[in-house]
């Protein structure tokens, strides 16, 4: 996995934030709490063995989510950019992306050799994977690919 760098200010924050906020807004209301932006940006080079780098847009602190162990916008900006083959086993979780902007290819198997599953994704979009599944997602657009991601802890 790629060494996470947190951005909480400066240029490429902004620069994130700007492009970003040019497709959709940044806002959460979450239940009794006061209503708020981005909790902070996680940057992640060769995010899982994949290429160039992606953004992971916390909208919540780690207290707010009960059941989840993540729920954040995955930004992957430029075209190329992607989040590498990866499992939930090890933590037992399933994973959803919700595409709310921009296209990519979405890659499944079951096992860290199976055949491999592609599926072209665009605004709307939602995949799901369990914990034994393998998965990955490229930017293969000309306009960033934004998904909401949200990991859940499996419950068996």
């Amino acid at each position: 996995m790629a060494d996470t760098v947190i951005l909480s200010e400066g240029a490429e924050f902004d620069h994130v934030i700007q492009e970003v906020s040019k497709y959709i807004r940044l806002y959460v209301m979450a239940f009794e709490k006061e209503e708020r932006s981005l909790t902070r940006i996680d940057k992640r080079e060769n995010m899982y063995g994949g290429n160039g780098t992606v953004y992971m847009i916390q909208m919540f602190d780690q207290k707010d989510l009960a059941n989840n162990r993540l729920a954040a916008y995955m930004v992957l900006l430029d075209k190329g950019d992607e989040s590498g083959f990866h499992t939930h086993n090890q933590r037992n979780e399933q994973e959803l992306y919700v595409v709310v902007h921009g296209t990519g290819e979405y890659r499944e198997r079951t096992g860290a050799e199976g055949p491999e599953r592609r599926k072209m994704l665009q605004k709307g979009d939602i995949t799901a994977i369990n914990s034994i599944g393998y998965h990955s997602i490229e930017n293969t657009g000309d306009e960033p690919l934004i998904m909401f991601v949200i990991t859940t802890y499996n419950r068996s």
